[in-house]
């Protein structure tokens, strides 16, 4: 079954003045690449959502994306080491020994009064509104390679019925293409025995002959539809065997020289090339 790279979904959690937002899409390449943008979110909760990830996405470049609206709780801390050293230096001045200080002349001395802003936001929250997101993000992928497998099979059913036409008529071609080189290798040279007859029609007959590569393309196109049916379609191996196809197709059209037949050829040439480019989508 084909899954796509591409894919969209999103979620929410809301309790109160507390909302988060989750939004996961991808797009195709190479190689699986992650980026998570956040910048409320806990180290131990990217790990989680990079490992998840990892775990079903094989290739595309996945973007996670968190709003986390929550209300401020911000605690303040005095560091009492960095205080008592500014008081040490007010008393070792004769000028400012007798003045006392107030909080309103220390907040603003950097170092001396700490902000602390504590997230209310449980962990717990924002992993399943991701993994609701996650799911969601699965299945859209599925729906859209359920569309490329679909794709592929109607393609796949017209080569084959291509390949099979060429393959019925190629017979009598064959063996009117015998007859045609004969009669021309007889008008031109007079003087010539059966046996070399046979062999200079023979060796002509082998550069028309696509029994060979028909026979690849049969075997090519079992392999996809085998690869098609696998749980899980791997988008490489498929854009492997599609290059094969169209090395063998484009033999193929090239050795016909019937217009009807190679017409036929050509149109296996495109279905192959439509088909790579849906390939390029499949994860």
């Amino acid at each position: 079954m084909i899954t796509s790279m591409t894919g969209f979904s999103s979620s929410e959690f809301i309790d109160g003045d507390i909302n988060i937002n989750c939004e996961i899409k991808s797009i195709n390449h190479r190689f699986l690449d992650i980026t998570i943008k956040s910048h409320d979110l806990p180290s131990d909760v990217d790990i989680f959502i990079r490992e998840t990830l990892s775990k079903r996405v094989k290739r595309g470049s996945v973007d996670v994306r968190f709003r986390i609206t929550q209300p401020q709780q911000t605690s303040y801390k005095i560091n009492d080491e960095s205080l008592q050293n500014l008081l040490n230096l007010v008393a070792s001045h004769d000028d400012l020994r007798s003045q006392e200080l107030s909080f309103g002349d220390v907040k603003d001395v950097p170092g001396i009064i700490n902000s602390i802003h504590k997230s209310v936001v449980d962990k717990k929250n924002i992993k399943d509104t991701f993994k609701k997101a996650f799911s969601d993000f699965l299945a859209s992928k599925e729906e859209e390679g359920a569309k490329i497998q679909k794709v592929f099979i109607s393609k796949i059913k017209k080569i084959k019925n291509n390949n099979h036409s060429i393959s019925v008529k190629s017979q009598s071609t064959i063996a009117k293409r015998n007859i045609k080189f004969k009669k021309k290798i007889k008008d031109h040279i007079s003087n010539i025995d059966k046996d070399r007859l046979e062999q200079e029609v023979s060796l002509l007959l082998l550069k028309h002959d696509v029994a060979e590569e028909q026979e690849r393309i049969t075997f090519h196109l079992s392999s996809l539809e085998k690869e098609l049916k696998t749980k899980m379609s791997k988008g490489k191996k498929i854009d492997f065997i599609l290059q094969e196809l169209f090395r063998e197709t484009s033999t193929l059209s090239v050795k016909l020289d019937d217009p009807s037949q190679k017409s036929k050829a050509l149109n296996m040439k495109l279905l192959v090339e439509e088909m790579r480019e849906q390939a390029q989508n499949a994860e």
